[in-house]
């Protein structure tokens, strides 16, 4: 079983307990705008009739370039939701961001209603608390985390997909062999392992790390699954004032005033049973 057919799965028994608002609209950023510096620009954001939103990675392949030309022809206004959502089992990037997006919103309307609000996050860096001489390790170039890690004395390896940023930098080194993962320690991944199926495969590589944190926007889904593949911690963004992040998010600016990082661990996550029966007595 996939991470998405087991996140699938858990959604498909939300919706069989009781009616699930439909899709009001999706929101992309503006063109030319992203940013690895501060997130702008490389999300967009799933809404749905009650407010849930739930954001979703579209700087794979083509994925932004194909969800700006189709415009309204998506049809998404009024959409099923849940309907919407399983296209994250899809193979291509396109249908997978536009699934996990809707994934995601789904998970915020669950989490309301359930009267569930995550933990805050009390740093950018998964909680790992790097230490000097730890070999660390990163799963996609984080430059805005390079500095935290750095500064602890830790080594760093960082693991890239793009060929060009691979070789030696000032106290790091960024290689293209997952394999490299092997000696870490501690691990802290980019979210967008949920997008480019290579989940299992950068998880297994890392079966000695004691700590492996998976941050970063797109990080708004159900963490269930991911507790059972031995991630630590789960850290997505959690948003306050909806309004707020969809104006900020569609201008390409930063949507940090609108949100707060945050952080679930086994320890202070209830658990998706609990959530749902808590759902249903408050729903």
């Amino acid at each position: 079983m996939s991470f998405a057919s087991d996140y699938l799965a858990q959604l498909d028994a939300f919706a069989a307990a009781g009616p699930l608002p439909r899709v009001r609209a999706l929101h992309l950023p503006p063109a030319l705008s992203a940013s690895p510096e501060t997130n702008k620009g490389e999300f967009c954001a799933l809404e749905l009739e009650d407010g849930s939103l739930g954001l979703s990675y579209v700087l794979l392949d083509d994925t932004l370039a194909r969800l700006r030309a189709a415009g309204d022809n998506l049809g998404l206004v009024g959409a099923n939701a849940m309907a919407l959502a399983r296209r994250y089992a899809s193979a291509d990037s396109f249908g997978k961001a536009l699934g996990f997006a809707t994934a995601n919103a789904l998970t915020r309307c669950l989490y309301d209603r359930a009267g569930f609000v995550p933990e805050a996050s009390s740093d950018s860096i998964g909680q790992m608390e790097p230490r000097a001489g730890e070999q660390i390790g990163m799963i996609g170039l984080f430059r805005p985390l390079l500095g935290r890690v750095l500064a602890s004395g830790a080594r760093l390896t960082v693991v890239e997909l793009k060929a060009e940023l691979a070789g030696e930098a000032e106290g790091y080194r960024v290689t293209l062999d997952a394999a490299d993962l092997a000696t870490c320690e501690k691990v802290v991944s980019t979210s967008t392992l949920l997008l480019n199926d290579t989940l299992d495969r950068m998880l297994d590589q890392c079966r000695s790390a004691r700590w492996f944190a998976m941050v970063g926007p797109g990080a708004g889904c159900l963490p269930d699954a991911l507790f059972a593949r031995g991630v630590t911690l789960v850290g997505g963004n959690w948003i306050r004032d909806g309004a707020g992040f969809v104006d900020a998010l569609t201008r390409g600016e930063s949507t940090s005033p609108f949100s707060v990082k945050s952080a679930l661990t086994r320890d202070n996550y209830p658990s998706f049973t609990t959530l749902l029966a808590r759902a249903g007595k408050k729903h």
